[in-house]
């Protein structure tokens, strides 16, 4: 046979594993029983703790590889694996928005992969773009600053 990398083993079961079950919602928006993206609640249960709530409590929940695939926050990603009609239809129906974050959409769309110098290159991007957006600001804030100079 082939050999299996732990390295591969970890992210498909990190995948199966990205969902949780919400036990106990807290002071947060997630009722129980509901099944949300465990960086999700990470983000919702730092958010209620900063306001002195309290967090919601959750146990990890284990998907098979199609529903995982399928439950991932790129719906390019998920339409890519199974159930590509349904997957875009809902996609479509609710005007979601893929943000183009992982490898695979990245891939399907063809743009550079967010790894690598394909990676180093993206954060250059940003970077750029907001010093832009900064020069932009100061640009206008001195035209405001020396209209009124021109008018008298």
């Amino acid at each position: 046979g082939v050999p299996l990398n732990d390295n591969h083993t970890a992210v498909i079961v990190r995948q199966m594993l990205q969902q949780v079950e919400i036990m106990d919602g807290g002071d947060t928006e997630s009722p129980k029983g509901a099944a949300v993206e465990a960086l999700d609640l990470e983000d919702e249960n730092r958010r209620v703790q900063e306001l002195g709530l309290k967090p919601a409590t959750a146990q990890p929940m284990l998907l098979g590889i199609t529903k995982a695939s399928l439950q991932t926050r790129s719906f390019i990603s998920a339409a890519s694996f199974q159930e590509t009609t349904r997957v875009l239809t809902e996609a479509a129906s609710y005007g979601k928005s893929d943000t183009l974050e992982g490898l695979k959409e990245n891939v399907i769309v063809g743009r550079l992969i967010p790894a690598g110098t394909g990676g180093q290159l993206r954060r250059y991007q940003k970077l750029a773009a907001e010093r832009d957006a900064q020069l932009a600001i100061e640009r206008a804030e001195d035209a405001r600053l020396a209209q009124p100079e021109a008018a008298e």
